[in-house]
């Protein structure tokens, strides 16, 4: 029998560390697995710095610290230097993954995301990432129907060993992406614009996904 999928919430683009005590209260329950903490563009002191300040409201709770940043930096030393678990890749080369797969060793993971089409994302398995993430907002906060990456995550999850995220737009989403067999479940507004906070919106995905485990 497959393992439950685990959750994986995608921050907004951060400036600052004012973030710290929503991202702590959503972790806080423990059931989230991983955290994509999205970094807006800063210099590299700036970004390691805040991935200082921001990592223990993650890590503190058991869910690992993941980073990515919008500006052109050395995204290698960020993670390192600010004692994240790994580094996240948006529409990456499979040369691109190898070259930080040198430099981060086998200790921290990759991750890549924006992948067009099932051919790049077969090169990004090939190459040695650690996660491929399907259906995350596009750079114009459009969407991928939920159809679209419902089929991709499903046909990934059956052949490929490699691990996959979907990204749900809502909580409504969740079980249908939680069908595909994907290792993991992302989130992203949908936590963080929850009327009733950040740790009602995990508890309420990690009850669907535990409910979906118990029919099976």
């Amino acid at each position: 029998m497959s393992e439950p999928a685990r959750l994986y919430l995608i921050t907004p683009v951060l400036e600052d560390a004012s973030f710290a005590p929503k991202l702590a209260e959503a972790c806080k329950g423990g059931a989230v697995a991983a955290v994509l903490l999205r970094l807006g563009a800063a210099d590299e002191r700036s970004l390691t710095n805040l991935v200082k300040a921001l990592g223990p409201s993650a890590q503190d709770h058991g869910a690992a610290l993941i980073v990515a940043t919008e500006g052109d930096v050395d995204l290698a030393n960020v993670a390192v230097r600010g004692g994240a678990d790994g580094a996240h890749l948006s529409g990456a080369t499979p040369a691109q993954v190898r070259e930080l797969r040198e430099r981060l060793k086998a200790e921290r993971a990759i991750g890549v995301g924006h992948i067009r089409t099932k051919d790049d994302a077969m090169s990004l398995g090939e190459a040695g990432v650690d996660y491929l993430l399907f259906g995350e907002p596009r750079r114009d906060g459009s969407l991928p129907s939920l159809e679209s990456v419902a089929e991709r995550a499903a046909w990934w999850a059956e052949i490929f060993e490699t691990p996959c995220v979907a990204y749900a737009p809502s909580l409504d989403a969740v079980e249908t992406l939680a069908a595909t067999h994907a290792e993991f479940i992302a989130l992203g507004d949908a936590v963080w614009s929850h009327p009733d906070g950040p740790a009602a919106a995990v508890k309420a995905a990690a009850e669907t996904l535990a409910r979906l485990e118990g029919s099976h």
